[in-house]
């Protein structure tokens, strides 16, 4: 039977092993978003780190550049999908005809942009690099194309504030999935 002092060495080891682990993760993480920042000033160094560091197949695959750009794909992805899902909400509830159509546009926006990503993480899945950053790239611009759908207008009031927030999130995700991608292009 083992005494306490070893059963606590053991998890003391096991601890050690643990926070080296981490360790090595974020610093793999920091290192793929340190070159993706310097190669496109658009990704935001501090939300790609924080963004695959809450990632747990990220902080898993953090020494491997293919595996980070599939995640952060992946991410874009469901963060797309969400937007959508978002706007046919709004939409189904919105009473003002114009508003619906505008809803509509963004609904059709990010259905677009997942599809296109879903393309660009088989294409990245399969490292053909050069074709994914071309459709991560086209896919950028969906919040842009939505936000784009409401300028002008009054009805403006509430329901792009309610989206504003997850169209910039989208952005700021996919331009992590394109520089991390290009970056092995």
């Amino acid at each position: 039977m083992a005494t306490h002092q070893e059963l606590n060495r053991s998890f003391m080891a096991a601890a050690a092993v643990v926070l080296l682990l981490a360790t090595t993760a974020r610093a793999g993480i920091e290192e793929a978003c340190l070159g993706a920042a310097s190669r496109d000033s658009a990704v935001d160094y501090a939300h790609c780190v924080s963004s695959l560091s809450s990632d747990p197949q990220s902080r898993r695959d953090a020494a491997d550049m293919h595996a980070l750009a599939a995640a952060a794909t992946r991410m874009a992805i469901e963060h797309a999908a969400a937007t959508e899902a978002r706007f046919d909400g709004l939409g189904e509830a919105e009473e003002s005809p114009r508003a619906r159509a505008r809803l509509g546009h963004c609904l059709e926006v990010y259905g677009a942009a997942t599809d296109v990503l879903r393309d660009a993480l088989d294409n990245i899945r399969a490292r053909v690099y050069g074709r994914a950053v071309e459709q991560i790239a086209a896919a950028l611009g969906a919040a842009e194309r939505c936000e784009d759908a409401w300028k002008g207008e009054e009805e403006q009031r509430n329901v792009p504030a309610v989206a504003t927030e997850h169209d910039r999130e989208y952005g700021r995700l996919a331009t992590v999935a394109l520089g991390l991608t290009a970056g092995i292009a």
